[in-house]
């Protein structure tokens, strides 16, 4: 069932591929009972960070004992990644039924002269369908591209509005300086509500804060200054919050990459704000076990010894994996591999600039990935091959180039990159190479 129900929805493309304006989003919902309407919801924009933000929302609600639906976007492996319930996938009954709704709904409301959903938007009425069920206490909403112009941003209110970092991708959409796409991102923010937000890049702050001002919404920057690095175990770094009251959380974070001390910071600083407005109350016990149980696959993630899954998949995340392999080769002296594959309307040579800028590089993989979007391997490598001094190799299929990098790395470290879709290519090798060891 649940492989006939993917092969609809990757169909939807091929005949829904004109967006419904947000009014008419609206008149899906209300088709439905304006079940937005009775939730509380945390809405979460931003380039980077999203998705580990709201790992880490849901993580300490769980932990405190409220239910947890978020929406997430993108998926690795099955598009029920998207759909989680105290941050498990929904089980497939569950899943299945919400799919055969949001089937009848869409063939009522283009019946009565609307464009049939988009493939994100058939997704989100599924997701309102799951909490319209299960009743979360909390509904947690990622956004899927910008803020302003967004699906999710249909609905008429929220409890929380959170910005990550912001940087550049999706220009052809959103804008091509900082302050227009933090303007996209800003277009979430509701009325009164107050907002957290990364206020890491000068560009987007002004922006937020008129948006913000215009609003009347209650600001809560998050800042560098806002934590402090106390050391680490494993690798896994212990930082000291600021909190929102001015007192101090210490959390252990179970990633390498320092990118997500801030991003933990922004969660915990949102769960913060949800206590002082007396929405959730959150104990620091619960702040801590939520961090530490928390999990996001291929954000840094160790998948075998020495051997690190990225989703890096645009400038701004490509510059803070590089950091986080800079700061591990500094400390084990080891070399480092690359695997590389990237969409071809990412801006793919800064993004390898980027990568190759101070590290000591031993091989690199790159792989033309089966997609039609794939950039192409030969212009990959000899990107590559124009800023290091190492060999090159090349491939059209992940798993191939899977073979070869697993194959060269020796003893160093080694980091795949570029693409979530590559991600999710990788994780489902993984789970074969699993199954086969298992039987």
């Amino acid at each position: 069932m649940i492989k006939e129900i993917e092969a609809y929805l990757d169909s939807i493309p091929m005949w829904a591929d004109k967006k419904n304006s947000l009014a008419d989003i609206r008149r899906y919902l209300e088709a439905m009972g304006n079940p937005d309407d009775a939730m509380r919801i945390i809405h979460v924009a931003g380039t980077n960070g999203k998705g580990s933000v709201c790992s880490y929302l849901t993580s300490m609600l769980h932990e405190a004992g409220f239910t947890v639906g978020t929406f997430i976007s993108p998926h690795l492996e099955t598009v029920r990644e998207r759909f989680l319930l105290d941050g498990e996938m929904v089980p497939e009954e569950l899943f299945a039924g919400a799919f055969g709704q949001a089937r009848s709904l869409s063939d009522d409301m283009t019946a009565q002269g609307l464009n049939p959903p988009t493939y994100f938007e058939f997704l989100f009425y599924m997701f309102m369908e799951v909490c319209r069920q299960r009743k979360p206490d909390f509904v947690i909403l990622e956004t899927g591209l910008g803020g302003r112009l967004d699906v999710t941003n249909v609905i008429r209110r929220s409890v929380l509005t959170v910005l990550t970092s912001i940087s550049m991708d999706h220009m052809q959409y959103l804008g091509n300086t900082l302050a227009e796409i933090a303007g996209e991102k800003a277009g979430i923010m509701k009325a009164g509500v107050p907002v957290v937000y990364d206020a890491g890049c000068p560009e987007s702050v002004p922006v937020i804060r008129r948006r913000a001002e215009a609003l009347n919404c209650p600001m809560f920057p998050v800042s560098r200054e806002d934590y402090t690095l106390l050391g680490r175990k494993n690798g896994e770094p212990q930082i000291a919050i600021r909190t929102v009251d001015g007192g101090q959380a210490v959390v252990t974070v179970p990633a390498q990459a320092e990118y997500q001390l801030m991003n933990v910071t922004v969660a915990v600083r949102a769960v913060g704000v949800l206590r002082r407005r007396a929405i959730a109350w959150l104990s620091p016990e619960d702040v801590a076990r939520g961090i530490r149980r928390s999990y996001w696959p291929a954000r840094m993630e160790q998948v075998l010894p020495g051997v690190y899954l990225d989703g890096a998949h645009n400038e701004g995340g490509i510059r803070a994996l590089a950091a986080a392999i800079q700061r591990m080769q500094r400390e084990t002296k080891k070399p480092v591999s690359l695997m590389f594959g990237v969409m071809s309307d990412k801006d793919y040579p800064r993004m390898i600039r980027e990568l190759c800028r101070d590290i000591r590089v031993q091989r690199v993989t790159v792989v033309q990935m089966e997609t039609g979007r794939s950039a192409e391997r030969e212009e990959l490598a000899r990107r590559f091959q124009e800023e290091l001094d190492c060999p090159v190799a090349a491939f059209d299929t992940v798993e191939e180039a899977w073979r070869d990098f697993l194959g060269h790395r020796g003893e160093g470290l080694a980091f795949c990159a570029g693409s979530l879709y590559l991600a999710g290519a990788v994780m489902s090798l993984l789970k074969e190479e699993q199954d086969r060891d298992r039987f």
